[in-house]
């Protein structure tokens, strides 16, 4: 019989994956990833400070072995602590620091879930791994989910075509109200609940709470773009993302600004008042380029966040690992250190992390 090791993540999609497999009549196994010290926090340095369960792993693995037993199947268990620290939240940092805004879940796509995952499921006898990610794979190449609410493609953009060998996305083909209906049918105990949002590490605490623990502090001034007046404080570059109103700092009049640059060399939080022309381009720069697919398109479409919209554009390769892309129709807050995912229709063919952004051939001040 086949066997497939499903990422069990405690949550309904990977507990329906599993469930619809062991229908299908395969061999099904759970695993779960523990990838964050939920009850301590270390800083930069490795000393430990303490967390009041801000991502409560413990929660989501009861939940899993919950599912498991309702399904009949066995549960294991792996920690990736110490690889997540140094694959994924080393690099969040250090783009923190150089006022970029990473992406930590691609990169843990990456190295941790179709990589070690993997690794550590073929060791248990897995001829095949599943997720409960909203996308589809064929011939390995992957497309998006069907459920346009829900697909993930995005966050797998970076792994790689032999990534996808032997991998199963059971609920990439159903919507998710499917999915819940199915785990209801199913008794499945998470059929009702809620959805993890976020990052994981960070959890319900306040965002530029938990940096402290890791980034000083380093104040600095709010700069209106178009007065160039100073209108505020900020507590850090690394606070702060392209394209973002809540919690800048300002008050009254001033609260409705977006940020819409950062300048590291002067420690300047730039905004823009409403929806103002500085918060749009017409051309980036992408470097750190992975392609899953074998096409090299010159006309594609793109998205610049999860929830963004298809983007037409236009890719012109260089010699040296970097990708020209260009959206004569203009973007919003096309920010550095996302990434920039490229799509030929339903086919997700890579992606590539934003360094540079432009306007009418003028690179604009974000970093």
């Amino acid at each position: 019989m086949t066997k497939v090791i499903v990422g069990m993540s405690g949550g309904v999609d990977s507990a329906v994956a599993a469930y619809l497999l062991k229908k299908e009549g395969y061999e099904v196994e759970g695993l779960f990833m523990r990838n964050w010290d939920s009850t301590v926090n270390n800083d930069i340095n490795g000393n430990p400070t303490l967390n009041q369960g801000i991502c409560p792993q413990e929660v989501d693995y009861n939940d899993a072995k919950e599912a498991c037993d309702i399904l009949g199947i066995p549960l294991h268990r792996v920690d990736f602590i110490k690889e997540y620290w140094d694959y994924v939240f080393k690099y969040f940092l250090t783009e923190l620091e150089k006022g970029r805004t990473p992406n930590p879940d691609l990169l843990c796509n990456k190295f941790i879930k179709f990589d070690l995952f993997k690794k550590e499921a073929i060791r248990l006898g897995a001829d095949y791994i599943a997720t409960g990610h909203y996308a589809q794979t064929k011939n390995q190449k992957l497309y998006r989910g069907k459920d346009p609410n829900k697909d993930q493609s995005y966050f797998l953009a970076m792994i790689s075509k032999d990534q996808l060998k032997n991998v199963l996305f059971p609920v990439g083909d159903l919507t998710k109200d499917v999915v819940r209906k199915i785990a209801l049918e199913a008794h499945l105990n998470v059929a009702k609940k809620k959805d993890s949002t976020g990052i994981c590490f960070i959890g319900e605490r306040n965002f530029q709470a938990f940096l402290k623990n890791y980034l000083k502090p380093n104040p600095g001034d709010i700069v209106d773009v178009e007065t160039l007046k100073v209108i505020g404080r900020h507590q850090g570059l690394m606070n702060y993302t392209i394209g973002q109103r809540r919690n800048v700092g300002l008050s009254g009049n001033e609260n409705r600004h977006y940020v819409c640059g950062k300048d590291t060399k002067k420690n300047v939080l730039y905004v823009a008042f409403g929806d103002s022309s500085y918060l749009y381009s017409d051309a980036c720069l992408l470097e750190d380029i992975n392609f899953i697919s074998d096409e090299r398109p010159t006309n594609c479409t793109v998205k610049f966040r999860y929830r963004g919209e298809d983007v037409k554009a236009s890719l012109e390769y260089t010699s040296d690992n970097h990708l020209l892309v260009r959206y004569p129709s203009k973007a919003k807050a096309v920010t550095p250190g996302q990434a920039c995912v490229i799509y030929q229709g339903e086919e997700c063919l890579g992606c590539g992390i934003i360094k540079e952004i432009y306007k009418n051939g003028e690179k604009l001040f974000y970093l």
